[in-house]
């Protein structure tokens, strides 16, 4: 089993107490990362989860920070903290890869939204971290430019994508923060899979720039769906992150000025469980976690009820295939060049068995996503909170989906909740439970889904959790 760090180690601690202590002097920003760089040295070579280490970049930016401290300056709320930031996502001055050789020199003109909020806030971008090729290629972080990340619970099951560079390093302690994205459980998948937590945001909540080459925005599919979000190993660090994320900004006229916290609820909180979503069946373990959530709850004062499934499920399923294949389609004959040998496989079954929606078809699909977020407005105007698995099976061994169209649909169906609440536009927390009690290497996790732009719910019920269940990052990696 990985050995769990002395929580006394700087790179080991939460960002919240890193910065605190950064602030207070206990620590200066420079120790602070020649720590986790000294981490990032001993553990990474095992994972291969940071792709781009920005020593000298860091090094520069702890300086400046503990100068600013001398001067009796004040310094932000994440002074001194490293986070990882998905190589889709840009940092200036560094190439933006998206794990493609042909784009190893892309080099970005300006931070993404995220990442200035984050570096504005005292952060230090430490690096970039692995994704499947283009996140197209799979489930699996494996790069044609960077190779495969490892799992650091155990090498033989995957660490989950697309963000699973990130998960890896926050799960590790090479950073205390991770910046990745979720368009289908991309936080959520590689967060249970790592031990780790992930807040993927309600469209709309944290600005961002998914430009990819030049200055044409994405088409309508990578415009829904995709969501920055934080990884952490504390849920008050996601709450850190969320509050410097959140808000509006002009270069991404979708972010909106919600407030944090959204008014107060009757009392008792509704919760609804759903450990089967679209009942195609559940593996023991994560029903397990999900019923040890449950009864968490349930003595913390939830009113914890089982439901039948969750709104249109298949209908969302189905939306969702539509939507994304009529964007990718015209271009799927350049980028699927760029995927490498058998990176086209996780994505030619649904290109194959998907027709690209018409004019016509287009517009009865936006009809049909729209009723589709209505039908979950009716769901969470009962339940505020649904809790479930994030993945129904066990996590899968490294590439499963991309194997055969059979091994791509089973690992579609066991993370099928993820998908449709990223259709549905809705915020939803990971959260790790513990590990399989007959796996004693693999994390256990649940995801807790509740209304737009109430975030807060699921932040608060999740620190409830917390409060009850072991924590299980920093680890080091089993060889």
């Amino acid at each position: 089993m990985p050995n769990t760090a002395p929580a006394h180690l700087p790179w080991a601690r939460t960002a919240t107490a890193q910065a605190h202590a950064v602030r207070t002097g206990e620590i200066s920003a420079t120790d602070l990362i020649e720590a986790h760089l000294a981490r990032i040295a001993e553990v990474n070579p095992e994972v291969n989860a940071i792709t781009q280490l920005l020593a000298d970049r860091a090094r520069a930016r702890a300086a400046a920070t503990d100068r600013r401290r001398a001067a009796g300056e004040p310094l932000g709320p994440l002074a001194g903290v490293p986070f990882t930031v998905k190589e889709t996502t840009p940092i200036e001055g560094v190439p933006t890869t998206f794990g493609v050789p042909r784009f190893r020199d892309l080099v970005a003109p300006a931070d993404a939204p995220p990442v200035a909020r984050l570096r504005a806030a005292g952060g230090i971008p430490i690096g970039h971290s692995n994704i499947p090729t283009l996140v197209l290629a799979g489930m699996h972080t494996r790069s044609e430019l960077f190779g495969d990340t490892v799992n650091p619970w155990d090498p033989s099951v995957t660490p989950g994508g697309s963000s699973g560079g990130d998960a890896v390093a926050v799960a590790t302690g090479m950073a205390a923060l991770g910046l990745g994205n979720d368009s289908g459980g991309s936080l959520r998948v590689p967060a249970a899979f790592c031990g780790v937590a992930a807040l993927k945001p309600s469209y709309g909540r944290f600005p961002a720039d998914h430009r990819v080459l030049g200055p044409a925005d994405p088409g309508p599919a990578s415009q829904l769906l995709v969501t920055d979000g934080p990884l952490a190993r504390s849920v008050a660090d996601l709450r850190l992150a969320f509050e410097l994320l959140a808000g509006t900004d002009p270069r991404d006229p979708r972010a909106v000025p919600a407030p944090l916290d959204g008014e107060p609820l009757p009392t008792p909180v509704k919760v609804a469980v759903v450990a089967d979503p679209g009942g195609h069946g559940v593996h023991p373990t994560a029903r397990a976690a999900v019923a040890t959530a449950a009864d968490v709850l349930a003595d913390a004062g939830y009113d914890v009820r089982e439901v039948p499934d969750v709104p249109l499920l298949d209908e969302t399923l189905a939306a969702y295939d539509l939507l994304t294949v009529t964007e990718f389609a015209p271009d799927w004959p350049s980028v699927r060049p760029l995927l490498g040998p058998g990176g086209d496989r996780y994505l030619s079954p649904v290109m194959a068995r998907t027709r690209p929606a018409s004019s016509a078809e287009f517009m009865t699909l936006m009809g049909t996503c729209l009723a589709i977020r209505r039908a979950w407005a009716e769901f969470l105007d009962d339940f505020p909170l649904l809790l479930a698995p994030v993945y129904t099976d066990p996590i899968p061994t490294p590439s499963l989906e991309s194997r055969d169209p059979a091994s791509r649909d089973r690992v579609a169906t066991a993370m099928n909740l993820c998908t449709a609440t990223s259709l549905a536009a809705l915020p939803a927390l990971t959260l790790p439970t513990g590990l399989t009690p007959h796996h004693p290497h693999h994390p256990t996790a649940v995801q807790l889904i509740t209304r737009p732009y109430r975030e807060d719910l699921a932040l608060q019920a999740a620190q409830t959790l917390e409060s009850h269940l072991p924590p299980l990052a920093p680890v080091t990696p089993r060889r």
